[in-house]
Protein backbone atom coordinates (compact mmCIF):
# COMPACT_ATOMS: atom_id res chain seq x y z
CA UNK A 1 0.00 0.00 0.00
CA UNK A 2 2.88 2.68 1.16
CA UNK A 3 5.73 0.64 -0.61
CA UNK A 4 9.21 2.73 -1.10
CA UNK A 5 7.32 5.76 0.74
CA UNK A 6 9.56 7.71 2.80
CA UNK A 7 7.93 8.92 6.06
CA UNK A 8 9.23 10.92 8.78
CA UNK A 9 7.80 10.26 12.01
CA UNK A 10 7.52 13.20 14.47
CA UNK A 11 7.32 11.77 17.40
CA UNK A 12 5.33 14.63 20.25
CA UNK A 13 5.85 14.33 24.12
CA UNK A 14 2.33 13.32 25.35
CA UNK A 15 0.67 10.08 26.65
CA UNK A 16 -0.23 8.91 23.17
CA UNK A 17 3.01 8.88 22.14
CA UNK A 18 3.27 5.16 23.03
CA UNK A 19 1.00 4.40 20.19
CA UNK A 20 3.79 5.86 17.54
CA UNK A 21 5.85 2.53 18.16
CA UNK A 22 2.44 0.41 16.26
CA UNK A 23 2.25 3.75 14.28
CA UNK A 24 5.62 2.29 13.15
CA UNK A 25 4.80 -1.24 12.98
CA UNK A 26 1.97 -0.99 10.40
CA UNK A 27 3.47 2.04 8.66
CA UNK A 28 6.73 -0.32 7.84
CA UNK A 29 4.20 -3.60 7.36
CA UNK A 30 2.37 -1.52 4.52
CA UNK A 31 6.03 -1.03 2.95
CA UNK A 32 6.81 2.32 4.22
CA UNK A 33 10.30 3.18 5.23
CA UNK A 34 10.06 5.18 8.31
CA UNK A 35 12.84 8.16 9.71
CA UNK A 36 12.18 8.73 13.53
CA UNK A 37 12.93 11.94 15.04
CA UNK A 38 11.80 12.08 18.82
CA UNK A 39 11.08 15.52 20.30
CA UNK A 40 13.15 15.51 23.89
CA UNK A 41 9.73 15.13 26.00
CA UNK A 42 8.55 12.30 23.90
CA UNK A 43 11.89 10.49 25.26
CA UNK A 44 9.97 10.69 28.41
CA UNK A 45 6.64 8.52 27.32
CA UNK A 46 8.93 6.24 24.84
CA UNK A 47 12.76 5.44 24.40
CA UNK A 48 15.06 5.57 20.98
CA UNK A 49 15.96 1.52 21.45
CA UNK A 50 12.18 1.21 20.96
CA UNK A 51 11.69 3.71 18.04
CA UNK A 52 14.61 2.49 16.62
CA UNK A 53 14.18 -1.10 16.34
CA UNK A 54 10.68 -0.94 14.95
CA UNK A 55 11.71 1.22 12.45
CA UNK A 56 14.92 -0.68 11.67
CA UNK A 57 16.49 3.00 11.69
CA UNK A 58 18.42 5.87 13.13
CA UNK A 59 16.36 8.07 15.76
CA UNK A 60 17.21 11.63 15.36
CA UNK A 61 17.11 13.88 18.10
CA UNK A 62 19.19 16.64 18.89
CA UNK A 63 19.36 19.51 16.45
CA UNK A 64 22.96 20.39 17.17
CA UNK A 65 24.49 16.89 16.66
CA UNK A 66 28.05 17.60 15.21
CA UNK A 67 27.87 14.33 13.01
CA UNK A 68 24.99 15.45 11.18
CA UNK A 69 24.82 19.36 11.10
CA UNK A 70 28.65 19.53 9.33
CA UNK A 71 26.56 18.48 6.22
CA UNK A 72 23.39 20.78 7.50
CA UNK A 73 21.54 17.00 8.13
CA UNK A 74 18.16 19.13 9.09
CA UNK A 75 18.19 20.71 5.84
CA UNK A 76 18.59 17.29 4.32
CA UNK A 77 16.25 15.36 7.26
CA UNK A 78 13.17 17.75 6.19
CA UNK A 79 13.71 17.41 2.69
CA UNK A 80 14.69 13.28 2.28
CA UNK A 81 10.81 12.33 2.24
CA UNK A 82 7.49 12.26 0.50
CA UNK A 83 5.62 13.14 3.89
CA UNK A 84 6.07 14.50 7.57
CA UNK A 85 4.01 13.09 9.89
CA UNK A 86 3.71 14.27 13.56
CA UNK A 87 1.93 11.62 16.16
CA UNK A 88 1.44 13.03 18.38
CA UNK A 89 0.61 16.61 17.42
CA UNK A 90 0.75 17.97 21.10
CA UNK A 91 -0.98 21.84 21.96
CA UNK A 92 2.14 23.10 22.26
CA UNK A 93 3.61 21.47 18.72
CA UNK A 94 0.56 22.60 16.85
CA UNK A 95 1.43 25.95 18.60
CA UNK A 96 5.07 26.11 17.51
CA UNK A 97 4.31 25.04 13.98
CA UNK A 98 1.66 27.71 13.50
CA UNK A 99 4.21 30.21 14.96
CA UNK A 100 7.10 29.43 12.74
CA UNK A 101 9.24 28.16 15.58
CA UNK A 102 12.57 26.44 15.45
CA UNK A 103 13.74 25.87 18.17
CA UNK A 104 14.50 22.22 18.01
CA UNK A 105 14.99 19.35 15.45
CA UNK A 106 11.36 18.66 14.81
CA UNK A 107 10.04 22.18 14.49
CA UNK A 108 12.99 23.20 12.21
CA UNK A 109 12.60 20.26 10.28
CA UNK A 110 9.13 21.64 9.80
CA UNK A 111 9.66 25.36 8.94
CA UNK A 112 12.53 23.98 6.85
CA UNK A 113 10.73 21.16 4.81
CA UNK A 114 9.24 21.65 1.10
CA UNK A 115 7.38 18.49 1.24
CA UNK A 116 3.41 17.85 2.83
CA UNK A 117 3.00 17.72 6.36
CA UNK A 118 0.40 15.97 8.39
CA UNK A 119 -0.27 15.34 12.11
CA UNK A 120 -2.13 13.48 14.37
CA UNK A 121 -3.12 15.71 17.34
CA UNK A 122 -3.75 14.27 20.71
CA UNK A 123 -4.27 16.62 24.03
CA UNK A 124 -6.95 16.89 26.94
CA UNK A 125 -10.23 18.20 25.79
CA UNK A 126 -10.06 21.57 27.62
CA UNK A 127 -6.51 21.98 25.63
CA UNK A 128 -8.25 20.99 22.20
CA UNK A 129 -11.38 23.29 22.84
CA UNK A 130 -9.16 26.51 23.65
CA UNK A 131 -9.40 29.25 21.63
CA UNK A 132 -5.45 29.43 21.00
CA UNK A 133 -5.66 25.43 20.16
CA UNK A 134 -8.76 26.38 17.20
CA UNK A 135 -6.78 29.37 15.85
CA UNK A 136 -3.57 27.57 15.58
CA UNK A 137 -5.58 24.12 14.15
CA UNK A 138 -7.19 26.89 11.57
CA UNK A 139 -3.74 28.53 10.90
CA UNK A 140 -2.07 25.06 10.21
CA UNK A 141 -4.66 24.34 8.17
CA UNK A 142 -4.42 27.57 5.81
CA UNK A 143 -0.66 26.45 5.27
CA UNK A 144 -1.90 23.59 3.73
CA UNK A 145 -1.33 21.26 6.79
CA UNK A 146 -3.17 17.72 6.46
CA UNK A 147 -4.94 16.77 10.04
CA UNK A 148 -6.15 13.36 11.13
CA UNK A 149 -8.56 13.59 14.00
CA UNK A 150 -8.65 13.57 16.97
CA UNK A 151 -11.26 11.04 18.42
CA UNK A 152 -13.77 11.55 20.21
CA UNK A 153 -13.22 9.26 23.73
CA UNK A 154 -12.05 8.52 27.45
CA UNK A 155 -8.69 10.35 28.15
CA UNK A 156 -5.82 9.45 29.62
CA UNK A 157 -6.17 12.61 32.39
CA UNK A 158 -9.71 10.49 33.34
CA UNK A 159 -12.04 13.26 31.14
CA UNK A 160 -13.86 12.71 28.11
CA UNK A 161 -14.60 14.17 24.97
CA UNK A 162 -12.41 14.79 21.46
CA UNK A 163 -8.62 14.67 21.85
CA UNK A 164 -7.56 10.67 21.78
CA UNK A 165 -4.96 11.05 19.10
CA UNK A 166 -6.26 9.52 15.58
CA UNK A 167 -5.33 4.82 16.47
CA UNK A 168 -2.14 4.00 14.19
CA UNK A 169 -4.58 2.16 11.80
CA UNK A 170 -6.41 5.41 10.72
CA UNK A 171 -2.90 7.15 10.66
CA UNK A 172 -1.76 5.09 8.00
CA UNK A 173 -5.04 5.09 6.21
CA UNK A 174 -4.73 9.17 6.16
CA UNK A 175 -1.27 8.68 4.69
CA UNK A 176 -2.99 6.29 1.93
CA UNK A 177 -5.26 8.87 0.98
CA UNK A 178 -3.26 11.12 0.75
CA UNK A 179 -0.79 9.33 -1.74
CA UNK A 180 -3.81 8.56 -3.56
CA UNK A 181 -5.62 6.77 -5.56
CA UNK A 182 -8.97 9.39 -5.31
CA UNK A 183 -11.43 6.75 -6.83
CA UNK A 184 -14.65 9.21 -6.13
CA UNK A 185 -12.62 11.98 -8.22
CA UNK A 186 -15.80 13.97 -10.07
CA UNK A 187 -18.51 12.09 -7.75
CA UNK A 188 -20.48 13.88 -5.81
CA UNK A 189 -22.28 12.79 -2.69
CA UNK A 190 -24.79 13.55 -0.07
CA UNK A 191 -24.32 12.71 3.13
CA UNK A 192 -27.11 13.20 6.49
CA UNK A 193 -25.90 13.57 10.28
CA UNK A 194 -26.43 14.27 13.77
CA UNK A 195 -30.09 14.23 15.36
CA UNK A 196 -32.99 16.64 14.21
CA UNK A 197 -34.73 18.57 16.75
CA UNK A 198 -38.08 18.78 16.50
CA UNK A 199 -39.89 22.01 18.25
CA UNK A 200 -42.70 21.75 21.14
CA UNK A 201 -42.68 25.27 22.28
CA UNK A 202 -39.89 27.55 22.25
CA UNK A 203 -37.28 26.12 24.85
CA UNK A 204 -38.04 22.23 24.28
CA UNK A 205 -38.12 19.77 21.43
CA UNK A 206 -37.94 15.87 20.78
CA UNK A 207 -34.29 14.56 19.40
CA UNK A 208 -32.01 11.38 19.32
CA UNK A 209 -29.41 10.95 21.23
CA UNK A 210 -26.99 11.00 18.42
CA UNK A 211 -23.30 13.32 18.63
CA UNK A 212 -23.44 12.61 14.42
CA UNK A 213 -19.62 11.16 14.95
CA UNK A 214 -20.24 8.77 12.48
CA UNK A 215 -22.03 10.42 9.83
CA UNK A 216 -19.37 13.23 10.09
CA UNK A 217 -16.51 10.44 9.74
CA UNK A 218 -18.21 9.51 6.75
CA UNK A 219 -18.51 13.09 5.21
CA UNK A 220 -14.65 13.29 6.13
CA UNK A 221 -13.47 9.34 4.74
CA UNK A 222 -15.58 10.31 1.30
CA UNK A 223 -13.77 13.80 0.91
CA UNK A 224 -10.48 11.76 1.48
CA UNK A 225 -11.42 9.59 -1.91
CA UNK A 226 -11.89 12.67 -3.81
CA UNK A 227 -15.29 12.83 -3.59
CA UNK A 228 -17.62 16.33 -3.95
CA UNK A 229 -19.65 15.98 -0.67
CA UNK A 230 -22.57 17.71 0.00
CA UNK A 231 -23.09 17.45 4.39
CA UNK A 232 -26.25 18.05 5.53
CA UNK A 233 -26.37 18.28 9.27
CA UNK A 234 -28.67 18.59 12.73
CA UNK A 235 -27.28 19.89 15.60
CA UNK A 236 -24.43 17.72 16.09
CA UNK A 237 -22.19 17.91 18.97
CA UNK A 238 -18.93 17.10 16.62
CA UNK A 239 -17.73 19.71 14.69
CA UNK A 240 -18.58 19.33 10.51
CA UNK A 241 -15.27 18.39 8.56
CA UNK A 242 -13.60 20.51 6.77
CA UNK A 243 -13.66 20.51 2.70
CA UNK A 244 -17.35 19.52 2.47
CA UNK A 245 -20.11 21.46 1.56
CA UNK A 246 -21.84 22.28 5.22
CA UNK A 247 -25.60 23.16 5.06
CA UNK A 248 -27.23 23.01 8.73
CA UNK A 249 -30.52 22.14 9.68
CA UNK A 250 -32.79 21.98 12.92
CA UNK A 251 -35.79 19.81 11.71
CA UNK A 252 -36.68 16.65 9.36
CA UNK A 253 -38.35 18.79 7.20
CA UNK A 254 -35.69 21.49 6.59
CA UNK A 255 -33.13 18.25 6.17
CA UNK A 256 -35.72 16.47 3.17
CA UNK A 257 -35.71 20.19 1.71
CA UNK A 258 -31.64 20.35 2.10
CA UNK A 259 -31.45 16.83 0.83
CA UNK A 260 -33.43 17.14 -2.17
CA UNK A 261 -32.06 20.30 -3.20
CA UNK A 262 -28.57 18.79 -3.40
CA UNK A 263 -29.63 16.17 -6.26
CA UNK A 264 -28.34 15.37 -8.43
CA UNK A 265 -25.79 12.81 -6.98
CA UNK A 266 -24.05 9.94 -7.26
CA UNK A 267 -24.98 8.55 -3.55
CA UNK A 268 -26.72 9.26 -0.76
CA UNK A 269 -25.67 8.04 2.65
CA UNK A 270 -28.50 8.67 5.19
CA UNK A 271 -26.71 8.43 8.64
CA UNK A 272 -29.01 11.20 10.35
CA UNK A 273 -30.69 10.29 13.13
CA UNK A 274 -34.07 12.01 12.41
CA UNK A 275 -36.64 12.22 14.92
CA UNK A 276 -39.76 9.71 13.62
CA UNK A 277 -42.36 12.29 14.87
CA UNK A 278 -43.26 16.12 15.83
CA UNK A 279 -46.02 17.85 17.68
CA UNK A 280 -49.21 18.50 15.37
CA UNK A 281 -48.86 22.47 16.60
CA UNK A 282 -45.95 23.75 18.08
CA UNK A 283 -47.04 26.23 21.03
CA UNK A 284 -46.03 29.51 20.27
CA UNK A 285 -45.36 30.15 23.63
CA UNK A 286 -43.21 28.67 26.77
CA UNK A 287 -45.95 25.72 28.01
CA UNK A 288 -46.33 26.70 32.07
CA UNK A 289 -47.25 23.87 34.71
CA UNK A 290 -51.07 24.85 35.69
CA UNK A 291 -54.07 23.85 37.86
CA UNK A 292 -55.38 21.96 34.97
CA UNK A 293 -52.64 19.28 34.77
CA UNK A 294 -50.68 17.82 32.02
CA UNK A 295 -50.88 19.78 28.59
CA UNK A 296 -52.21 17.14 25.58
CA UNK A 297 -50.23 17.33 22.63
CA UNK A 298 -50.73 15.10 19.28
CA UNK A 299 -48.02 13.77 17.38
CA UNK A 300 -47.77 13.68 13.30
CA UNK A 301 -44.81 11.72 11.24
CA UNK A 302 -41.62 13.56 9.62
CA UNK A 303 -41.30 13.02 6.13
CA UNK A 304 -39.49 10.30 5.62
CA UNK A 305 -36.09 11.19 3.94
CA UNK A 306 -34.50 7.74 3.09
CA UNK A 307 -37.94 6.54 1.63
CA UNK A 308 -38.28 9.88 -0.60
CA UNK A 309 -34.70 9.56 -1.78
CA UNK A 310 -34.67 5.94 -3.10
CA UNK A 311 -38.04 6.89 -5.18
CA UNK A 312 -37.40 10.07 -6.21
CA UNK A 313 -37.19 10.81 -10.01
CA UNK A 314 -33.49 11.72 -9.70
CA UNK A 315 -32.82 9.14 -7.49
CA UNK A 316 -28.92 8.54 -6.77
CA UNK A 317 -27.37 5.46 -7.85
CA UNK A 318 -26.46 4.24 -4.81
CA UNK A 319 -28.80 5.31 -1.57
CA UNK A 320 -27.42 3.33 2.15
CA UNK A 321 -29.53 4.36 5.11
CA UNK A 322 -28.91 3.50 8.75
CA UNK A 323 -31.14 1.20 11.18
CA UNK A 324 -30.12 2.02 14.98
CA UNK A 325 -31.84 -0.45 16.81
CA UNK A 326 -31.92 -2.08 20.58
CA UNK A 327 -33.33 -5.64 19.55
CA UNK A 328 -33.12 -8.19 16.78
CA UNK A 329 -30.96 -5.56 15.34
CA UNK A 330 -30.46 -7.85 11.92
CA UNK A 331 -34.42 -8.83 10.91
CA UNK A 332 -35.40 -4.89 11.41
CA UNK A 333 -33.03 -3.64 9.67
CA UNK A 334 -33.36 -6.40 6.81
CA UNK A 335 -37.35 -5.44 6.62
CA UNK A 336 -36.02 -1.65 6.86
CA UNK A 337 -34.09 -1.83 3.43
CA UNK A 338 -36.75 -3.94 1.22
CA UNK A 339 -39.65 -1.42 2.74
CA UNK A 340 -37.45 2.30 2.37
CA UNK A 341 -36.37 1.15 -1.10
CA UNK A 342 -32.67 1.65 -0.71
CA UNK A 343 -30.07 -0.33 -1.65
CA UNK A 344 -27.85 -0.70 1.49
CA UNK A 345 -28.74 -0.57 5.65
CA UNK A 346 -25.87 0.14 7.94
CA UNK A 347 -27.50 -1.48 11.03
CA UNK A 348 -25.99 -1.40 14.79
CA UNK A 349 -27.42 -1.82 18.36
CA UNK A 350 -27.64 1.31 20.32
CA UNK A 351 -28.43 -0.35 23.37
CA UNK A 352 -27.46 1.48 26.04
CA UNK A 353 -25.15 -1.13 27.47
CA UNK A 354 -23.42 -1.07 23.99
CA UNK A 355 -22.22 2.61 24.82
CA UNK A 356 -22.34 2.93 20.79
CA UNK A 357 -24.89 6.50 20.92
CA UNK A 358 -22.52 9.07 21.51
CA UNK A 359 -19.60 7.01 21.31
CA UNK A 360 -16.24 6.65 19.68
CA UNK A 361 -17.14 3.07 18.29
CA UNK A 362 -19.12 1.31 16.26
CA UNK A 363 -20.00 -2.47 15.51
CA UNK A 364 -21.83 -2.33 12.42
CA UNK A 365 -23.62 -4.78 10.06
CA UNK A 366 -23.97 -3.82 6.38
CA UNK A 367 -26.93 -4.97 4.79
CA UNK A 368 -27.21 -5.23 1.06
CA UNK A 369 -28.96 -7.33 -1.43
CA UNK A 370 -26.28 -10.00 -1.57
CA UNK A 371 -26.92 -10.63 2.17
CA UNK A 372 -25.37 -9.66 5.88
CA UNK A 373 -21.57 -9.00 6.65
CA UNK A 374 -20.82 -8.69 10.31
CA UNK A 375 -17.90 -5.79 10.95
CA UNK A 376 -16.07 -5.94 13.74
CA UNK A 377 -16.31 -3.34 16.64
CA UNK A 378 -14.22 -0.43 15.58
CA UNK A 379 -13.16 3.44 15.90
CA UNK A 380 -15.66 5.19 13.98
CA UNK A 381 -13.51 6.61 11.86
CA UNK A 382 -12.18 3.05 10.78
CA UNK A 383 -15.98 2.37 9.99
CA UNK A 384 -16.29 5.57 7.94
CA UNK A 385 -13.21 4.15 6.01
CA UNK A 386 -14.25 0.87 4.68
CA UNK A 387 -17.67 2.13 4.30
CA UNK A 388 -16.18 4.74 1.99
CA UNK A 389 -14.36 2.40 0.37
CA UNK A 390 -17.68 0.16 -0.36
CA UNK A 391 -19.27 3.24 -1.85
CA UNK A 392 -16.15 3.88 -3.97
CA UNK A 393 -16.47 0.19 -5.54
CA UNK A 394 -20.13 0.51 -5.83
CA UNK A 395 -19.88 3.90 -7.96
CA UNK A 396 -16.99 2.28 -9.63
Amino acid sequence: MLAGKRITLIIGGGIAAYKSLDLIRQLRRAGALVTPVLTRAAAEFVTPLSVAALAEAQVFQDLFDLKDETEMGHIQLSRASDLLVVAPATANMMARIAGGLADDLASTLLLATDKPVLIAPAMNVRMWQHPATQRNLAQLRTDGVHVVGPNVGDMACGEQGPGRMAEPAEIVAAIAVHFGPHPLAGRRVLVTSGPTHEPIDPVRYIANRSSGAQGTAIAAALRDLGADVVFVTGPAAVPAPDGVEVIRVETAREMLDAALAALPVQAAICAAAVADWRVASEFMQKMKKTAQGLPVMEFVENPDILATLSAHAERPRLVVGFAAETETVIAHATAKRERKGCDWIVANDVSPATGIMGGAENAVHLITEAGVEDWPRLPKPEVARRLAERIAGALA
